[in-house]
């Protein structure tokens, strides 16, 4: 067995229950399929170059298995440790009862998840989708509403000009992300200055036709100094300004959409929908960005993208995990209308080459297809964890030159 495997085989049914005072929920047939339970869950940590990806694998007594991804937050131990408390709970339930299942999760956590909580929630609740639809014999987006369209458009950050002309040439996006310069080291308007000539050059080097995002990665604070920034991108006709200041304050990203004309995203450090409805019903975003392995996974994705097509918003998935994330996000964009655009990597090389045995690619004209068999339709390539090795991970942090910590 592999060093980053945990395999977690759950008791007799209704043991772990009776532990936490719960009840199964009543099994049975559903239409022609026979009645199934959760035996079984698998975690697998495993190292892709500079961070973790955690993997979650359910077990059922009808040998069909689903896969999941959690958010790696730091604290990757951590997770895993949650998902394998969460197996005691859902050990002998039907898994495809996955709004139950969320319930039992959420509301017998007791108090509001953070990051650890809601990305173990996540990951679970995709492995339940998966499973759902292998026994259907059916895609999981067929579960979710059936397709809204056709492929799906993807995009990809660029480090820069001559980079971004590179991608653009080589997978035919029609949409880059990019960076600013890091404002804690140097005086603001040089910061402001430096920053708005860095999207000026991406902007000469792809043309006026490619939409190109911009991320602050919430290195401000202060809605003045982000407002400042928007004024200076302004020329450059932005797709968007991402997480411009910290994500707490739902007043002061209204008070910045009241000052700026370029659009505004946020939401990748949100969680659930009772958190996104302040957001959304504040009108403060264009774009709302749900992490759909910590947000609470698929189907509350789907219900926060609803409550923002109530509102007009778009929906554009934060999506830096790994190529299973992006698998599960498809299955959301293909039966979501608001759905706008999904964060992507190209799957071309190192460990987001070898984790799927068959992952999505972009095509020549920047979109990736929509999965098609049943579950969510790929299977993670166990045999190449054993040669990527989990390791610590946290972010790094900035600071400025008075040696104090600024935000990203």
């Amino acid at each position: 067995m592999a060093m980053n495997r945990r395999t977690f085989l759950l008791g007799a049914s209704g043991a772990a229950f009776a532990q936490k005072g719960l009840q199964p929920l009543d099994g049975g047939k559903i239409g022609n399929l026979p009645a199934m339970k959760i035996t079984g869950i698998q975690t697998f940590l495993v190292g892709a170059g500079g961070r973790n990806w955690i993997y979650v694998k359910i077990l059922t007594d009808q040998g069909i298995h689903g896969v999941g991804e959690a958010y790696s937050a730091g604290p990757d131990e951590g997770v895993v440790k949650v998902i394998e408390d969460f197996g005691l709970w859902l050990k002998g339930q039907d898994p495809r009862n996955v709004q139950y299942l969320m319930d039992l999760m959420v509301n017998t956590t007791r108090f509001p998840g953070g990051i650890v909580t809601n990305s173990a929630i996540s990951g679970i609740e995709h492995a339940l989708w998966d499973i759902a639809g292998k026994a259907a014999g059916v895609p999981v987006w067929a579960l979710t509403g059936g397709r809204v369209r056709n492929k799906i458009r993807v995009y990809q950050s660029t480090s820069g000009a001559e980079n971004a002309r590179m991608m653009v040439e080589k997978y035919g996006y029609t949409a880059l992300k990019m960076g600013i310069i890091a404002p804690g080291d140097m005086p603001n308007n040089r910061a402001m200055r430096e920053s708005a000539a860095h999207v000026r050059a991406v902007r000469e080097a792809v043309g006026p036709d490619v939409d190109i995002a911009v991320d602050i990665h919430t290195k401000f604070v202060e809605v003045e100094r982000a407002a400042r920034l928007a004024q200076l991108l302004e020329p450059y006709n932005i797709m968007w300004l991402e997480e411009p200041i910290r994500p707490e304050n739902f007043a002061a990203m209204k008070k910045l959409s009241d000052r700026v004309r370029v659009p505004l995203a946020s939401g990748e450090s949100n969680y659930m929908r009772h958190e996104f409805r302040p957001l959304i019903d504040s009108q403060a975003l264009d774009f709302v960005q749900p992490d759909i392995c910590c947000c609470g996974g698929l189907w509350e994705m789907k219900k926060i993208a609803a409550m923002a097509e109530a509102q007009l918003i778009r929906v554009a998935p934060h999506n830096p995990m790994s190529p299973l994330a992006t698998v599960v996000n498809a299955h959301f964009a293909a039966s979501t209308p608001n759905f706008h655009i999904l964060e992507y990597h190209a799957p071309d090389n190192g460990a987001w080459k070898d984790v799927l045995k068959e992952p999505l690619m972009v095509k020549k004209d920047g979109y990736i297809d929509i999965p098609n068999k049943p579950g969510l339709g790929v299977e993670l390539n166990e045999e190449a964890f054993r040669h990527m090795p989990p390791g610590p991970w946290k972010r790094g942090t900035n600071f400025r030159a008075d040696g104090s910590v600024y935000f990203q």
